[in-house]
């Protein structure tokens, strides 16, 4: 599921933003498609969305305007869909046109393989001292067994010994000094914004109340380990390609999106 609205501040309009001759959004449809999900669907308020990916030949749902975030409009999907409460999702951003849909795939099998776990979300490895001081880049910590132990903006876990500096000190050291390379066997991750849920799940996640967590660190996911459950991560090789906040990466995304279709191609 791929949910979308038109509302953003930095490039409006954003799902229907060209992208090779097709809505930005029904980009996104069609990496999600090579997932080999038995299904894929749109979820939005917006009736311009709607049309442009009915009129592509992918699954629209048209949902609720007062849904504070995604998850909470593809639990009303769910429900408009008499999804059963074992369904698999995984909830795709809309404003993700280059996506790798092994990483879809991925996110989907663990929450298979794994059925005492409620909700799935992927990660890969950070080196650069400079992305592990980002507050931008969110960073999560792992048990043994592959579960979420926090979400953070900042710089987790801390290497004490390896980096006594403050992180701002950290930072300003710039790329090029030697402290700027991070510990290598130091288990720090870069968390990846795509999250599976059985579909239960998702109808159960609308009714858990926010928490302060989530607040002051402006990451949703605090609210599921807020409240017992546990996320399980799957670790990918690679990071992946960005996705589209603003103009300029737009315009990276087009280029991008040519090369793709040309490697894929061959």
């Amino acid at each position: 599921m791929i949910p979308a609205r038109l509302a953003s501040s930095r490039l409006p309009e954003k799902p229907l933003a060209d992208i090779g001759g097709l809505p930005m959004v029904v980009r996104v449809a069609e990496r999600a498609q090579l997932s080999g999900a038995t299904a894929v669907h749109v979820a939005t308020d917006d009736a311009r969305i709607y049309d442009a990916v009915k009129n592509c030949g992918f699954s629209a749902i048209m949902t609720q305007a007062s849904h504070s975030s995604g998850t909470e409009r593809l639990a009303e999907a769910a429900d408009i869909l008499g999804l059963a409460d074992d369904t698999i999702v995984v909830n795709v951003q809309g404003d993700e046109p280059l996506i790798a849909p092994r990483l879809i795939s991925a996110v989907a099998a663990m929450l298979d393989a794994s059925p005492d776990l409620p909700m799935t979300t992927a990660c890969h490895a950070l080196c650069h001292a400079e992305d592990f001081v980002n507050p931008n880049i969110v960073k999560v910590v792992l048990d043994q067994r592959g579960h979420a132990l926090y979400f953070s903006r900042a710089p987790i876990p801390f290497p004490r010994d390896a980096c006594m500096a403050t992180p701002e000190l950290l930072a300003a050291q710039g790329p090029t000094s030697p402290r700027a390379a991070l510990p290598q066997d130091l288990p720090v991750f870069r968390h990846i914004g795509i999250y599976g849920y059985r579909a239960g799940f998702l109808r159960q996640y609308r009714h858990l109340a926010p928490c302060a967590l989530e607040q002051f660190e402006a990451l949703e996911q605090l609210r599921v380990l807020w409240h017992g459950h546990r996320i399980g991560v799957t670790i990918t090789g690679q990071a992946p390609e960005a996705g589209v906040d603003t103009p300029a990466d737009l315009e990276r995304a087009r280029q991008r999106w040519h090369v793709l279709q040309q490697n894929e191609s061959q």
